[in-house]
């Protein structure tokens, strides 16, 4: 097997030999190509290699940005001044980088103004459109209208 020495030198010795220059380093003989050939073995402390991956992978988990999906209720006959009170907090949302869920609801006789929740969606989207492009139209799911809203990369 080639052994690779923390020194950067290297040489292709039987894996006892390996071993002993593993314990004349005191560190351990770690395997790093099993497929090659001869197979790459590397000297280090395989305790300090872990903990630094971990401390990798933590930095890069903290940087990282997940995406929510904030949603936004109305109903049809919802009031103008409530509309752009919830304006407002979608474009805050979406200035942070989620997406944004805007639902109607429909409760009994509301049914008979569909029209007026897909224009209600709409309209949020004309108002948001500088900053958020419409992910998936206005549909119906049962007594609800749905559309997403994701954020542009404009902002």
């Amino acid at each position: 097997m080639r052994v690779v020495k923390p020194d950067d030198g290297h040489e292709v010795v039987p894996i006892d030999r390996a071993l002993e220059i593993a314990a004349s380093y005191d560190m351990d003989l770690v395997e790093v190509a099993p497929d090659a050939n001869p197979t790459v073995c590397k000297i280090m402390d395989l305790g300090k290699y872990m903990y630094e991956k971990k401390k990798k992978e933590k930095a890069a988990k903290k940087k990282q940005h997940t995406v929510q999906v904030k949603e936004l209720r109305f109903r049809p006959n919802t009031d103008d001044h409530d509309i752009e009170f919830k304006t407002r907090h979608a474009r805050g949302f979406l200035e942070d980088g989620n997406k944004v869920k805007a639902t109607v609801q429909f409760r009994g006789r509301d049914m008979l103004y569909t029209d007026r929740g897909k224009d209600l969606l709409l309209d949020l989207a004309d108002e948001l459109s500088d900053i958020s492009e419409i992910e998936s139209d206005p549909t119906m799911e049962g007594r609800r209208m749905i559309m997403m809203l994701s954020p542009t990369g404009k902002n």
